[in-house]
């Protein structure tokens, strides 16, 4: 297999450390690459995914990749839908072998997985009714209603033209429509969802989402290390109550 690159970034600035001794290992698993950060360091690492990333790879390179690092439990954003803590599908991007892999045995401890998409608006929630988009390889979608998250598969309806909104919002359609009118079709696709899903805000993640310029009537610029922030309060019972309004 081709060796894939890794890249390691500095501590994270907009990250505050946790007062909390537990470390958590935080996993970002994406179409282009696989992001990796601990709540301790803050220090970003990553590695190219891609089409042939299968789970079993995934696991082997994010343990190589943190080798020199020390955990006590993993948070996992999956690009698709998850349920007791396992993917349901095989993802759009990736690979296969994802469905139903058991990765808390695979890593060897504690392990909480869910779609990637309610893992950054997790971190991005400010109270609300919030409605969450990452634009990236494909289309991540998350909705959170008065401290209640709930995950969604919005990429994948159909939109138009025999093509899903994925088809359109994500790193594809950027590439098949050119920016100006991309940056059209994800004003478009905002409009219509506010005006079916009601939320008082929209936040607009991903690696694409700063290509946007100008943003949508109701949407926001979200943080990519939102990801990462929402990984690390999946294990705060208490942090994450009071994220999501509960507390």
């Amino acid at each position: 297999m081709k060796k894939r690159s890794a890249r390691h970034k500095p501590a994270n600035r907009g990250l505050a450390k946790p007062k909390s001794r537990q470390t958590v290992l935080a996993v970002d698993v994406g179409g282009s690459h696989v992001k990796v950060m601990d709540n301790k360091s803050l220090t970003k690492r990553e590695f190219v995914s891609g089409p042939h990333l299968s789970a079993k790879e995934m696991v082997k390179q994010v343990r190589g990749l943190t080798a020199d690092w020390s955990y006590d439990v993993i948070s996992i954003g999956y690009p698709g839908p998850v349920a007791h803590d396992r993917p349901l599908a095989e993802p759009h991007n990736l690979g296969h072998g994802w469905t139903g892999f058991n990765f808390e045995k695979a890593f060897g401890c504690p392990t909480k997985v869910v779609n990637d998409a309610l893992m950054q608006a997790v971190g991005s929630y400010e109270g609300g009714r919030m409605l969450f988009l990452g634009l990236g390889t494909g289309l991540g979608s998350a909705m959170i209603v008065d401290g209640i998250p709930e995950p969604m598969e919005l990429g994948h309806l159909h939109y138009r033209k025999g093509r899903t909104f994925e088809d359109y919002l994500g790193a594809a359609g950027l590439k098949r429509l050119g920016k100006k009118k991309w940056r059209k079709e994800v004003a478009d696709v905002v409009k219509h969802f506010v005006a079916a899903l009601e939320p008082d805000y929209v936040v607009l993640g991903g690696g694409n989402a700063e290509k946007l310029g100008r943003l949508p009537k109701k949407a926001r610029l979200g943080d990519n290390a939102n990801a990462f922030k929402g990984g690390f309060k999946l294990w705060d019972g208490r942090a994450t109550r009071k994220a999501l309004g509960n507390d």
